[in-house]
């Protein structure tokens, strides 16, 4: 006779979407677990959400502060928007009267026993009145200064542990690191632990990260993952693993528009692939991704850009110069855009951006100007290459079609690239300078294609007020990716002419 399995509890969710999805739905119910980090890193916010997110399941909280009065508690939340109100208690924990006299200071007991023994007592008392069902300790700190020595300090905790086990509470206790940063006890004894840092760039602004440690008995995302504390709480962005986002869609080719072009790529663009345009600057690499964008919102479907290097009014008013109205698409749905500032944005916070807009707006042509910018917004990670490769398997895998620029060092000849990609993306555009009778012209080549056949040609292309216009392949010169092409057995009727 088979025995059927017992149904798992349903987790306590944190009310932070993202740490959520870090622990695979929330905190398993009636255990004890351990927030960890510095002063500053969001503790008593993510403390607060857990306590709040509990009150709207109908679950009772108690929140004990042993290092913030209920009065700065209150005034915290309300900063978020929030309202401690009857779902949530708040038990302020102060010492005895006695023991801030100086009259009645104890000559033959250690002042430490007293308090730590009061101050569980306090503890318990609190909890049997109010008979919660989730609990915060805010901070464990001070019930190591009052243990004195580890050995006490650990049979506090384990001693707290079975009573909260008894009450079948699930608790959260807080730990500002402040005393001894290489204590592990309640690590040991906790059922999970999730630790906090902020980090602090040489340039810009602070960048926040967790991880969890350890989980009992539950997987669990590992790593680091990025977070910022915003009005309405802590927003944790999970790290992105391509793998666990897989869809089925038809490869169709996708045309950019321009016939020329179209020949260039051998017919097009296969959906759900990944272009680089690389080029020095000014050679015309974000207009023509604009370009790619512009030609999904022609045929009826959505495309969203990230600027980087350009100023947004900017790139408006050029565009707006060849006959695209990039405002005009926005308003019809068919465009999005977001301005990104590589120093107040971490890495983890762009990635759910771009995601966020493909899983809502159900956009399939992306276009990230440029990936210079994307690398000054991690500038002391060496990771760039990976954060890409997750991202372009990501969205490759939800059909839709990326298109990132680069700008290369230099302007003729040798060019030089800050990051080699070349080799994650499916196509590769290369844009260059050349001279040819007296000017200064521009040269447009495949130099990679994974999907399908593709031209080994060069030719010239031209960004005007008119627009982008594509020439005939430059058969009769070069050198033409040197820079000084060399006229061999063709005229300059192959370049374009001036109209």
């Amino acid at each position: 006779m088979m025995t059927a399995k017992p149904q798992a509890s349903p987790k306590a969710r944190t009310g932070v979407a993202g740490l959520d999805d870090i622990l695979a739905g929330g905190l398993s119910p009636g255990h004890v677990y351990l927030l960890e980090g510095s002063p500053g890193t969001g503790k008593t916010t993510i403390a607060l959400q857990f306590l709040l997110e509990g009150a709207r399941a109908g679950e009772t909280g108690l929140y004990i502060t042993m290092s913030e009065t209920e009065a700065e508690l209150r005034e915290g939340a309300a900063s978020h928007g929030w309202t401690i109100g009857d779902g949530v208690q708040v038990f302020e924990l102060v010492p005895p009267e006695n023991l801030l006299d100086d009259e009645h200071q104890q000559s033959l007991l250690y002042s430490s026993d007293l308090e730590l023994g009061e101050t569980t007592k306090a503890v318990f008392e609190a909890i049997d009145r109010a008979q919660p069902v989730r609990i915060v300790i805010d901070s464990l700190s001070e019930i190591r200064l009052l243990a004195q020595s580890s050995l006490r300090y650990r049979r506090q905790i384990l001693a707290m542990k079975h009573y909260f086990a008894r009450q079948g509470a699930t608790v959260l206790m807080l730990d500002d690191l402040t005393t001894d940063t290489n204590d592990k006890t309640v690590h040991s004894l906790a059922h999970g632990v999730i630790r906090l840092e902020g980090l602090t760039p040489n340039y810009g602004a602070e960048r926040r990260r967790l991880r969890v440690i350890k989980y009992r008995g539950q997987s669990f995302r590992g790593g680091f993952h990025d977070f910022i504390i915003a009005e309405g709480g802590d927003q944790v962005f999970p790290r992105l693993v391509s793998g666990e986002h897989k869809t089925g869609f038809d490869r169709d080719v996708l045309t950019s528009g321009i016939g020329e072009l179209d020949t260039l790529l051998g017919g097009g663009i296969e959906q759900g692939s990944s272009t680089l345009i690389m080029g020095p600057a000014g050679a015309g690499k974000s207009l023509l991704a604009v370009q790619f964008a512009v030609a999904a919102a022609a045929r009826g479907e959505k495309a969203a850009l990230f600027i980087f290097d350009e100023e947004l009014g900017l790139l408006k008013d050029r565009t707006r110069l060849m006959g695209i109205d990039l405002d005009a698409l926005c308003a019809s749905g068919h465009l999005f855009i977001e301005q990104v500032d590589a120093a107040e944005l971490s890495p983890g916070e762009f990635a759910h951006r771009v995601r966020a807009r493909v899983d809502r707006n159900s956009v399939k042509t992306v276009v990230i100007d440029g990936l210079n910018g994307y690398q000054a917004a991690m500038p002391d990670e060496q990771f760039l290459t990976l954060h890409i490769h997750e991202l372009l398997q990501y969205l490759n895998r939800q059909g839709a079609s990326t298109f990132l620029t680069m700008a290369q060092h230099g302007l003729l000849d040798d060019m030089r690239s800050p990051v080699d990609v070349t080799y994650l993306a499916d196509t590769v555009i290369l844009l260059r300078y050349f001279e040819a009778f007296g000017q200064v012209r521009r040269a447009i080549s495949v130099i990679k294609k994974r999907f399908g056949t593709h031209e080994n040609t060069i030719r010239e292309i031209r960004i005007d007020s008119r627009g982008i216009a594509i020439g005939e392949p430059l058969e009769g010169f070069q050198g033409v990716l040197r820079g000084t092409p060399v006229l061999a057995n063709g005229d300059r009727a192959r370049l374009l002419e001036d109209r």
